[in-house]
């Protein structure tokens, strides 16, 4: 599960001790976090490399409880709100963050919302403090709807479903304009690598993500992890690999669910009022992220793990989604022949960034083994059975819109 990056203004009425914060884990349960909750002397430490008119942090008034960093929102002396995120440099460096910073003020100088990064006096937006990396948000618009909610849980309403697509499709039309290259390998980050290419070998294409990545290679020299992806995943790349050619490389979230999302709702209808949490955030394509955006936001992914068969896809959150999406950027044909294809796999990368930073940076086995058993290997083993099949016999059967949304919001 990956974290949401922000909380909306006045979302905690006080302060949060310390020793009260608890982390999401990789089910419904919370737990201890991994990284200890940002101090208030360490945030005026680093506030004190911005300008004067930032002021000085009274109070930490909420901790976020997403597992990959520690996150505050801090009440500054001039009475506004900043937030403040710490990552542990051995899953962002500076030039980690900054890949992010570049792509999150391209998309707000074109038009989409996204939180305003603030700038230090000497014009830098990442630092480096001892072992920690640093980052500071003027905090987003919109309303925290699910910032109570697991990462990956459902939406409440259609039209949440429906304005989540038509978010998702603004951001894609911004985002074709930025042309940097694929990130730098990096813990937690949903790459698109292994599945890319018709033309090499997804298993060679493994091997060599494997080989980068010194503590998943040692996690998985006890797993038969070779004949588990060609049982369980590569029978999903032979039916991608002919629809690959029509998939436009494109920056893209790779992280997106309602809890990602602030909103704004009144009479005249609900809207996305900020996109949050980049740090997955890497050149894959846009059917790459919305296969994610369905993933993550229809399927119930934690009732299966918990035994539950039944009822795990939102089938009219799913058409909502699509049809947000579609009344503002339609799929191509070749896009829309890709989307089932590219569903069952779209998870799979990330896990192995995920096992990688559970194995070698927090060495947690327990979280390591349950991110090979129930992400890598049990997402597929689901789509290969009766109602993963059904979900995508229902994508596959869907009508070529051309750009026609089906539904309209509530």
């Amino acid at each position: 599960m990956s974290e949401r990056a922000h909380a909306a203004a006045g979302a905690a009425p006080g302060a949060v001790p310390g020793a009260a914060v608890q982390a999401h884990g990789m089910g419904a349960e919370l737990v201890r976090p991994d990284w200890a909750p940002i101090a208030l002397e360490e945030a005026n430490r680093l506030l004190s490399r911005f300008a004067t008119d930032v002021g000085e942090a009274t109070a930490l008034v909420w901790h976020s409880p997403r597992p990959f960093s520690s996150a505050t929102i801090a009440e500054m002396s001039g009475g506004g709100r900043l937030f403040v995120k710490r990552h542990h440099r051995s899953v962002r460096d500076v030039e980690g963050l900054n890949e992010e910073h570049r792509f999150i003020r391209h998309l707000r100088t074109n038009g989409v919302p996204v939180s305003e990064i603030l700038e230090g006096r000497d014009g830098a937006t990442a630092y480096a403090m001892d072992e920690w990396t640093y980052e500071v948000h003027r905090l987003a618009q919109g309303t925290d709807l699910y910032r109570d909610a697991v990462s990956w849980s459902p939406f409440q309403r259609e039209a949440h479903a429906y304005a989540a697509g038509e978010a998702l499709a603004r951001m894609h039309v911004a985002a074709a304009g930025f042309d940097a290259p694929a990130r730098r390998v990096r813990p937690l980050v949903s790459s698109f690598s292994i599945f890319a290419s018709a033309a090499a070998d997804p298993r060679a294409a493994l091997r060599a993500y494997v080989a980068r990545r010194e503590a998943l290679a040692g996690y998985l020299a006890s797993r038969p992890w070779e004949q588990d992806f060609k049982a369980t995943l590569l029978p999903f790349y032979d039916r991608l690999a002919p629809h690959l050619a029509g998939l436009q490389p494109l920056w893209s979230h790779n992280d997106w669910h309602a809890s990602n999302l602030l909103w704004r709702e009144d009479p005249e209808g609900t809207e996305v009022a900020s996109i949050l949490d980049f740090g997955l955030a890497d050149r894959t394509n846009a059917v790459y992220d919305l296969a994610t955006a369905i993933e993550r936001g229809t399927v119930d992914w934690l009732a299966l793990h918990a035994g539950k068969q039944d009822g795990l896809v939102a089938y009219a959150d799913m058409e909502a989604l699509l049809a947000g999406y579609e009344s503002v950027r339609p799929l191509s044909a070749a896009e829309q022949a890709a989307l089932p294809a590219l569903l069952p796999l779209v998870h799979a990368e990330f896990v192995l960034s995920e096992i990688d930073y559970f194995a070698g940076i927090v060495r947690s086995v327990s979280n390591a083994d349950m991110a090979y058993d129930l992400y890598w290997l049990g997402h597929a083993t689901w789509f290969q059975g009766e109602h993963g099949q059904a979900l995508l016999d229902h994508l596959r059967q869907r009508p070529y819109r051309s750009g026609q949304a089906a539904l309209r919001q509530d």
